[in-house]
């Protein structure tokens, strides 16, 4: 039964809890893309093949996108003091059993795994939205969102560096020990806030899917958002099959620094969401798709060239690091009430997007290699654009 929402808790997002909450974001999230990098060198340490191996990094976004489902909405219902370092130790868990997966299979299963537990970050979002001050709110919640995407491009750079010294079963062993540092740090800064609703459990998961129903706001940038992300996980995936093939045949350390590059476009971004908090996230989400689409255009000559893919990353990285924030902060602004659930749609949606990106990469890969990818960006940015022009004239403006 629902009961009358609780008094408006104090203001705490002090510039250390949010620089906190983007960390623990950034780590929790990495541990989806430890893998990414690695892929020709856990494929030749377990007997299997590179294309086969690709499948880690679906495998992992399809369970991160149920975990997001089962467990994020829990946030609207629960004592998120406990349940963010709880969830936190579950990953440790499971980093530990990739850490000493024995085969393929083995490894396969615990990433899954790792998937459904690493969803910590997706419930700091919408606690940060609830800390912070209304006229900050988009500044906030986009700095968070900033640290989650920079722990997916640092994840990589991290992993390639690591398992180039000392293979690759240890970079999952030391994201345990973080995870657990991060779960005994959380719990000492996260308050105690009183739950916003009282729901059964099933009613509470029901409730994800009336929310998107009853908001077209909602529904629209849900299908802006997993498009974004398709592409992006396509993206990524797709290159690390490009940079470890002639003519670059680069080493997993060498492959892992071209997540600096992402890097630096993400930071040229990551103050978007002041664009949200001035009535301006409509014109620049136009701005980042014609951005992604030209990216793309770029990476149909940059099959041979690594200064082009250099520049390629930089650009796709900016464009949808912005798109991520401005998508975010439209949809959390849409319910106090119903925060962590309207997240849960959100990511639930976008890694759903992620796991289709990443498996297409393997079959365009097959079918064309890195020409094929490149259109099928641009063919995903064209179809994202058309969205959102039609989507600006009423169903993506809040009511």
């Amino acid at each position: 039964m629902k009961v009358q929402p609780a008094p408006s808790p104090p203001q705490v997002m002090t510039g250390g809890l949010t620089f906190l909450f983007a960390v623990a974001g950034g780590a929790a999230v990495g541990n989806l893309y430890w893998a990414q990098p690695l892929l020709d060198f856990i494929a030749d340490d377990l007997r299997a093949s590179t294309a086969v191996a690709g499948w880690l990094v679906t495998a992992t976004q399809i369970g991160y996108a149920i975990g997001i489902l089962l467990f994020v909405p829990l946030g609207d219902v629960l004592d998120r003091r406990r349940l963010i370092p709880l969830m936190l130790l579950a990953s440790a868990v499971m980093l530990v059993l990739c850490a000493l997966a024995p085969s393929f299979g083995a490894l396969l299963a615990a990433t899954s795994l790792l998937g459904l537990t690493t969803v910590a970050g997706q419930l700091l979002t919408p606690l940060a939205g609830d800390l912070a001050v209304e006229s900050r709110r988009g500044h906030v919640v986009g700095t968070v969102t900033s640290g989650i995407l920079t722990g997916i491009l640092v994840s990589r750079t991290i992993s390639g560096l690591v398992a180039g010294l000392a293979g690759w079963r240890t970079i999952f062993a030391a994201a345990a020990v973080v995870a657990v540092l991060l779960a005994v740090l959380l719990h000492r800064r996260i308050p105690a806030l009183e739950p916003k609703t009282r729901l059964p459990y099933l009613r509470l998961i029901a409730s994800v899917f009336s929310v998107v129903r009853r908001e077209r706001v909602v529904r629209w940038t849900l299908l802006l958002a997993g498009t974004g992300f398709a592409t992006f996980a396509m993206f990524w995936t797709s290159l690390t099959f490009l940079l470890s093939s002639p003519p670059f045949g680069y080493p997993v350390s060498v492959i892992g620094l071209f997540g600096l590059a992402g890097l630096a476009g993400a930071l040229a971004v990551r103050r978007a969401g002041r664009l949200h908090d001035r009535g301006w996230s409509l014109p620049a989400t136009g701005a980042a798709w014609a951005l992604v689409l030209a990216s793309f255009a770029v990476a149909m000559f940059a099959g041979r060239s690594v200064v082009l893919v250099l520049v390629v990353v930089v650009l796709v990285d900016a464009a949808v690091q912005g798109l991520n924030i401005l998508n975010q902060a439209r949809v959390l602004a849409v319910s106090d009430e119903a925060r962590s659930r309207l997240n849960t749609a959100y990511m639930t949606g976008n890694f759903v997007g992620g796991a289709i990106g990443s498996a297409a990469a393997v079959v365009l890969w097959s079918v064309g290699e890195w020409h094929a990818v490149s259109v099928a960006g641009m063919v995903l940015s064209g179809f994202a654009l058309t969205i959102w022009a039609i989507g600006r004239r009423g169903a993506l403006v809040p009511s």
